[in-house]
């Protein structure tokens, strides 16, 4: 049975979902019918960071135009330019067992592609969602809906999945920002 938790909470993988060793993060939204004369075009990121809060290089920061972490340990599925459909709109899979032991925290963002020129942020976007499943077992552990109204702002830090004590945890973040994905690159490398 899921786990549906709120901005702050954080639950143990360990102990919630014991033998996890292949999960998935799936992430979706809707656009609301807006009148900004452009499509949405949101897009999914993580930061693997070390214990100085850092990518240790530049690959293990994964998104659209790097898909695959250099341990192999973090594959992202790859960009959904409309977010059209039901469920997930992009998907990014994480085999637990194959993460470089430096790496700390993984930090899950999602921004708008351009959003100051399509005048567009996520009070425009309803539905946002974050969940991690077992891709073995096709169950779902745990989900965050978003349910904040974030009318200025144009990118999210959803999660982070971190370790403590040797185990794996979730933390639903809810952060918005009025900037872009380049404020993150500059904050994490």
């Amino acid at each position: 049975m899921s786990i549906n938790i709120k901005k702050g909470e954080r639950i143990n993988l360990a102990k919630e979902a014991p033998g996890l060793r292949k999960a998935a993060v799936g992430l979706g939204w809707d656009a609301n019918l807006t009148d900004t004369g452009a499509a949405f075009d949101l897009d999914a990121s993580v930061f693997m960071l070390g214990e100085d809060g850092k990518i240790p290089q530049d690959e293990y920061f994964v998104f659209y135009n790097n898909l695959l972490s250099p341990d192999r340990a973090v594959k992202h599925l790859g960009d959904s330019r409309t977010g059209e459909g039901s469920g997930d709109d992009e998907t990014i899979e994480i085999d637990l067992t194959q993460i470089n032991p430096t790496i700390q925290e993984l930090i899950f963002v999602v921004t708008i592609h351009e959003a100051d020129q399509r005048r567009q942020n996520f009070g425009q976007i309803r539905n946002s969602f974050i969940r991690i499943y077992d891709r073995e077992t096709d169950t779902e552990v745990t989900r965050y809906d978003l349910e904040e109204d974030f009318s200025r702002e144009t990118s999210v830090e959803f999660s982070r999945l971190y370790k403590k004590d040797g185990e794996w945890r979730f933390q639903a973040v809810g952060q918005g920002y009025n900037t872009g994905l380049q404020s993150f690159v500059d904050k994490y490398v």
